[in-house]
């Protein structure tokens, strides 16, 4: 257990940082033993924000908060950082192509991945939340080659947790015991729940819902479109919901896998399945602890599965071309 973890936080006087960074400083991610240094970047608009938020954080007065900096500048807020969450990025607004999203956000990608290369700690970690996040966390890596490409991830583990909820609810049964259930492709309408080679109660998923209907179609609906849902209801987009994941995911990252189980996260892919090496891809991931992971290797797709994952693959090389376009990018 290292002294003190530094964690940066992008992004942190917004929705999804705030409801992040009390958990952090908490014990929410690293357990009740180990001391935390939080270091919050914010844009220069957001930096009255960001000082309250720094006031209800000393006001909680968490014993595990060692220090915390609030800043506008991204090297002094990825200095020695063990652990980045880029959650900070330009939403798309009314009008807006996707090549002019992806344009903004690939500047601050740009950017950001090439200072965290250059400050971060040696044995750094990176999770982008930020949407859209494989295609932002692609632009990160590539402008940060300082840290190797298995350092950089991509959240998909709140599509993870939305599936698991659609099929305990089917079920009736309590979610946690929903297992391997692995998101493929890219955090977006394309993404496939992969309910084939999920489990509930130790069994298969399709034992236990035989309404294979439901399962391709309701199912995947229900999840693809979970996000506009909850801010057709809410009129803002998830937040608490996608921190929850973000710690999930980087929790998983750090402590390991259960045994015989595994997470969903884009990772850098090794041409594991067909996907094009290089691509920012959620796989199934076996954690191994410490930050480091493998791909669940010899999954079985069926022909359903299989243009799933083509269809969103084909999604994610478009992205990457129109990113790699705008910010001058080699693929």
């Amino acid at each position: 257990m290292k002294d003190v973890i530094r964690v940066a936080v992008t992004g942190a006087a917004g929705q999804i940082g705030y409801a992040i960074v009390f958990r952090i400083a908490s014990g929410g991610l690293f357990g009740p033993q180990q001391k935390v240094r939080l270091q919050l970047l914010e844009v220069p608009a957001a930096e009255t924000a960001l000082q309250g938020v720094v006031m209800e954080i000393r006001d909680a007065a968490n014993p595990l908060l060692e220090d915390i900096l609030a800043t506008s500048d991204p090297r002094k807020a990825f200095e020695g950082a063990d652990w980045t969450f880029c959650i900070g990025s330009i939403p798309r607004k009314p009008g807006m192509e996707r090549s002019e999203l992806l344009g903004l956000n690939g500047k601050i990608f740009v950017e950001q991945g090439r200072i965290l290369s250059e400050v971060a700690s040696p044995d750094a970690r990176v999770l982008v939340v930020g949407n859209p996040c494989n295609t932002n966390a692609w632009i990160a890596r590539q402008s940060g080659p300082g840290l190797p490409a298995d350092r950089w991830f991509a959240m998909t583990r709140l599509d993870e947790n939305r599936a698991k909820a659609r099929l305990a609810e089917k079920a009736g049964v309590p979610v946690g015991l929903v297992d391997r259930l692995a998101v493929w492709g890219n955090h977006s309408p394309t993404m496939y729940p992969d309910f084939t080679n999920a489990r509930i109660g130790g069994k298969p998923v399709t034992d236990v819902i035989r309404d294979r209907a439901w399962l391709e179609g309701d199912f995947l609906r229900s999840v693809q479109q979970r996000g506009a849902e909850v801010l057709k209801a809410r009129g803002l987009s998830s937040a608490a919901s996608a921190a929850h994941a973000a710690l999930d995911t980087v929790r998983t990252l750090h402590q390991g896998s259960k045994e015989g189980d595994w997470t969903s996260v884009a990772v850098t892919s090794d041409g594991s399945y067909g996907v094009p090496k290089g691509l920012m891809c959620s796989f199934p991931v076996r954690a191994l602890g410490g930050g480091k992971w493998e791909i669940v290797p010899g999954l079985k797709l069926d022909d359903f599965g299989r243009g799933k994952l083509a269809a969103t693959v084909a999604e994610l090389e478009d992205e990457r071309a129109a990113a790699a376009k705008a910010v001058g990018l080699a693929v």
